[in-house]
């Protein structure tokens, strides 16, 4: 019983390892995660940079917003 789970797990293992192997090797997808990252990292430094320049203002807009809700009827 115990040899037939140390085969199972190196069959799992070797598996997984060639698996693993096979991904490294394999350099088509990786262009398209860096790609990918490179894109999320844009989009977030560009939500910052915003927040950065106008974020005051909205601030400042918000306020004039809630300030005359109270006179709406």
């Amino acid at each position: 019983m115990i040899q037939k789970l140390s085969d199972i797990s190196l069959a799992v293992y070797l598996a997984i390892a060639g698996a693993f192997d096979s991904l490294k090797r394999d350099e088509r997808g990786l262009s398209g995660v860096v790609v990918a990252v490179l894109l999320i990292l844009v989009a977030v430094l560009a939500v910052v940079g915003i927040w950065v320049f106008l974020g005051g203002w909205l601030v400042e807009l918000w306020g004039s917003i809630v300030g005359q809700a109270d006179t709406i009827v």
